[in-house]
């Protein structure tokens, strides 16, 4: 079988694989951040208070809610929504970024967008809501 179902509307198989593949590198860089938030590690205090000017007190905030997009995200049922406050929270981190004016914003920048290309990938439901259209194609109309 090289097409699986997902939400009624089949998808093949290596473009479902490829989009859960890609999924996964935002899931995992939010995950990895969040723990390191949560944990309170020294290198990362300093830098969200130090260098970024976040109090001390809203880490743990911060990393509850990446966490939590991380999650709603690798859920099929709650992806979309998930995609869509990652989306939300990775804005914020662009932001912090471009404030200190620092290169890294790059990166938040492409979590995001491997978020949507992974989604897309992974649920063929998504590209009727985008304004991604083919074009016609030269045997239109009934022409030979």
């Amino acid at each position: 079988m090289s097409e699986i179902s997902a939400g009624g509307v089949h998808v093949g198989r290596g473009r479902l694989w490829a989009g859960r593949i890609i999924s996964a590198l935002p899931v995992l860089g939010l995950v990895f951040s969040a723990v390191g938030k949560l944990r309170g590690q020294a290198e990362v205090m300093e830098m969200f208070t130090g260098h970024f000017g976040y109090p001390q007190q809203t880490l743990t905030i911060i990393g509850v809610l990446e966490l939590s997009c991380a999650v709603l995200y690798a859920i099929p049922q709650t992806a979309v929504l998930g995609a869509i406050l990652m989306t939300g929270y990775l804005g914020g981190a662009v932001a912090t970024h471009v404030r200190v004016s620092e290169t890294a914003w790059v990166f938040a920048a492409v979590l995001g967008t491997l978020a949507w290309l992974g989604l897309y990938l992974r649920d063929p439901r998504l590209g009727e809501l985008l304004p991604l259209r083919r074009l016609p194609s030269a045997r239109t109309g009934g022409n030979p």
